[in-house]
């Protein structure tokens, strides 16, 4: 089955890119990270696994990502919030496994809070729910800070390429969107979180932490002790399309592991 590719368009003028296969259900939706893009290495690998397997897949580029358009700069987790329940809305019929890496892990998670009824599951690598408050905050220099309070923006630097502007915008927004504050995360879906044991930029503690505050009891927390924050290797990637392969199976279909006793 081939890949088909468009636009959503959104309010303001503004489109957004993305790709699809056709196939059995569930809908497997890839949510990217932060600054990242629809044609990485564990996306790319999970639409060609889509396509060897016939199962429906979806992927895009949040505003001010990859080809879809609008200033980078502009973008809050509102925004990329309802970039995804547009897409699942437009793109998709029926249950979901949604794929989230990094800052896509935070968005995942917020699409099962509001789409409950529809979410199958959710396999995250490198989850980072809250980061703007819990990683990005306390990280910040003195000299970011007084960027931040002169202009509202600074450009922090990045291993990954140029640096990120950081807007005082972005910063306020995440704080409304908190999910590991308080009460437990509702969301009842099996998850499956992997997380590298060295990645420098979502530290492994933090994964638990999300982990430990979901409501539901189906929830594998696979520690990759020589991980880092990308986790695209070989055997990451067969990690990942192993952990997705199980979400997509009927509940009932799901191998029980666990030793006899």
């Amino acid at each position: 089955m081939s890949e088909i590719q468009g636009f959503l368009d959104r309010p303001g003028g503004e489109r957004l890119a993305w790709r699809k296969v056709k196939g059995a259900g569930p809908t497997v939706v890839w949510l990217g990270g932060f600054k990242s893009d629809m044609t990485g290495t564990k996306a790319d690998a999970l639409a060609d696994w889509a396509r060897a397997s016939g199962r429906a897949f979806v992927r895009f580029d949040y505003f001010g990502h990859g080809a879809s358009s609008g200033d980078f700069a502009q973008g809050t987790i509102t925004r990329w919030r309802e970039d995804a329940i547009a897409v699942v809305n437009d793109l998709t019929a029926g249950p979901l496994v949604l794929v989230g890496s990094s800052m896509g892990g935070w968005i995942a998670c917020l699409v099962a809070l509001a789409m409950a009824d529809r979410v199958q599951g959710l396999a995250l690598v490198a989850p980072a729910p809250d980061f703007t408050e819990t990683l990005m905050r306390p990280a910040i220099p003195a000299e970011g800070r007084a960027a931040l309070d002169a202009d509202g923006v600074w450009l922090r630097p990045s291993d990954y390429g140029d640096p990120y502007p950081i807007t005082r915008r972005l910063l306020e927004d995440g704080a409304r969107w908190s999910i590991l504050a308080g009460a437990p995360i509702p969301i009842s879906a099996p998850v499956r979180i992997l997380q590298g044991g060295e990645d420098p930029d979502v530290p492994w503690r933090h994964a638990l932490e999300l982990a430990n505050g979901l409501k539901g009891d189906d929830v594998v927390f696979t520690l990759i002790k020589d991980g880092d924050h990308r986790l695209s290797r070989s055997q990451d990637i067969a990690r990942l399309v192993s952990a997705v392969e199980e979400l997509v199976q009927p509940p009932a279909a799901r191998i029980d592991d666990s030793p006899s006793r």
